[in-house]
């Protein structure tokens, strides 16, 4: 059961939800035939829900929306890429643990 705090960006509302925002953008960049992308997402609600208010959380669909992920050249997903000020801040790719992205995200705030 994906968190209600995270958001779904695409290539319509990236530069708008994203690159504007006036907090950080947590974005996984996924795909629903992706067993790691599956994996790693109960850890994306999780950082959701722990830092809502300090940091936006979302999920961009590489296969509907491939002009984003080309953009940032993801080749691997999941790739989670940390936005901060409409600049890619930091990335990692793979299901990594959530102390790894929580210390990315710390770097951030």
């Amino acid at each position: 059961m994906a968190s209600d705090k995270v958001l779904t960006f695409g290539d319509d509302n990236f530069e708008a939800d994203v690159l504007k925002s006036a907090v950080p953008v947590l974005v996984d960049f996924w795909a629903t035939w992706c067993a790691p992308c599956r994996a790693i997402a109960p850890l994306v609600d999780a950082i959701a829900e722990e830092y809502e208010g300090k940091i936006k959380v979302g999920k961009v669909n590489v296969d509907e929306n491939p002009g984003t992920p080309a953009k940032y050249g993801v080749r691997g997903i999941p790739t989670l890429i940390l936005f901060k000020d409409g600049k890619v801040f930091d990335q990692v790719v793979g299901a990594v643990p959530k102390a790894q992205l929580e210390a990315l995200i710390a770097k951030a705030l």
